[in-house]
């Protein structure tokens, strides 16, 4: 099976109530567990990282 890339860009700072990373926008959970998520789980998790980095950067999402 196709290894999925990870999202991560070596920025790992995890900020705000949530902690997510500034880099990625994953948890720390969420990159302790990346290895082993199904794909569908990859692919639900990718939506919530776009929404994520754009409430980070401080983006309205809509």
């Amino acid at each position: 099976m196709k290894r999925t890339k990870s999202p991560c860009i070596d920025i790992c700072k995890f900020i705000g109530k949530n902690s997510w990373c500034i880099g990625c926008g994953r948890t720390r959970e969420e990159c302790k567990k990346w290895k082993n998520m199904k794909p569908y789980a990859i692919t639900k998790l990718r939506r919530d990282l776009e929404k994520r980095m754009a409430i980070l950067n401080g983006e309205e999402y809509g």
